[in-house]
């Protein structure tokens, strides 16, 4: 079994562990960032961390109505300012922990004053030992080229601050309810997710669209796509491609929909009928059968009561499909070529 379909299996047993081990390291983290009456989140990171990141920029922003922001490092690196972040709690996420530019933004941070948290998959790693705390994904090591089972970590991490900062027990129990319906997810869609990767083994290209807590995947899925089966992948939000990003479509294109019941459902189900307008080969990602569009092709995640942990599963459609289209294509995914594992950003 290659690297990356071992890793994408690990997830559930991995995603169970995470909450037990961080629960006592983030209920200290609030408690201190409340006590300094922090005014947001200041999030740092790269690439597939930066999309659980963006996750967690919605989860905090609905929970508990608390303002963050995507980090910009290269204003610290590169132009060799300053911003004052003594106000904030600054997170910064990676999976290997040395992310030399994140580093810098922790150590200013740091200095400031501000309560500073690493989120890695390496405890002894130059960010875990920068940091106030540490946040431990605990994902055993990770040799396949692409990010799968630390970018579910890192959700559930963020995702486990964010249910202590606003005090949230049913969110709380709807993530403890995650790696029990990822194995579900293995069980009923393995059949199917081998169909469409000999179904799509040669297309050129395709694009991923969601909105809400399911735009992060779009981002997520696409960068999966290209970096193992090296095809041209974008992630947009539903609510930006009706302006303008629709027009790159021509009939056939395959165009994944995020679409999850809940709060976005009908945005996604207005940009399918656009989808069709034009053609397009849809499909349509949700949790509830019954409400598949006619003329798109369905794929059914188990149903949850939260459409906040639906990342957990969406996710999974893209690895997967990833993974088995690597098989079908005759590439092997854990040497990507011009791709390192761990990349230093400075």
């Amino acid at each position: 079994m290659i690297n990356l379909e071992k890793e994408i299996k690990e997830q559930p047993s991995i995603l169970a562990s995470v909450i037990r081990n961080n629960i006592d390291t983030a209920e200290k983290i609030v408690s201190e960032a409340k006590s300094k009456n922090v005014c947001g989140i200041y999030f740092v990171a790269r690439g597939t961390s930066d999309h659980a990141c963006v996750y967690a920029q919605y989860i905090f922003g609905i929970l508990a109505g608390l303002p963050c922001s995507l980090g910009t490092p290269s204003v610290f690196t590169k132009y060799g300012a300053h911003i004052d972040l003594s106000k904030y709690l600054v997170v910064g996420v990676s999976q290997s922990g040395k992310a030399e530019d994140v580093l810098e933004v922790l150590k200013s941070a740091k200095a400031d004053g501000a309560v500073t948290v690493a989120v890695t998959n390496e405890a002894d790693s130059p960010m875990a030992k920068q940091a106030e705390y540490h946040l431990y994904c605990g994902a055993g090591p990770e040799l396949s080229i692409a990010a799968t089972k630390t970018f579910t970590s890192q959700m559930m991490l963020l995702a486990l601050l964010a249910a202590k900062w606003s005090e949230d027990a049913d969110f709380l129990s709807a993530l403890e309810s995650v790696s029990e319906k990822v194995e579900e997810l293995f069980a009923s869609l393995d059949e199917q997710i081998s169909s469409l990767a000999e179904k799509y083994q040669n297309m050129p290209g395709a694009v991923i669209l969601g909105r809400g807590v399911s735009y992060p995947i779009a981002l997520e899925g696409a960068l999966k796509m290209l970096e193992t089966n090296k095809i041209k992948m974008k992630g947009y939000p539903i609510s930006d491609f009706h302006h303008g990003p629709i027009a790159q479509l021509h009939a056939g294109d395959p165009v994944f929909v995020v679409a999850p019941k809940g709060a976005t459902f009908s945005d996604a189900v207005e940009i399918t009928g656009k989808l069709k307008g034009v053609s397009a080969d849809v499909l349509f990602i949700t949790d509830d059968k019954n409400a598949v569009p006619e003329g798109t092709t369905g794929i059914v995640i188990p149903e949850t009561k939260c459409e906040l942990i639906t990342p957990f599963l969406t996710v999974l459609i893209f690895q997967l499909l990833a993974c088995r289209m690597t098989i079908v294509r005759g590439i092997d995914p854990d040497k990507a070529g011009v791709i390192n594992k761990i990349t230093i950003t400075k």
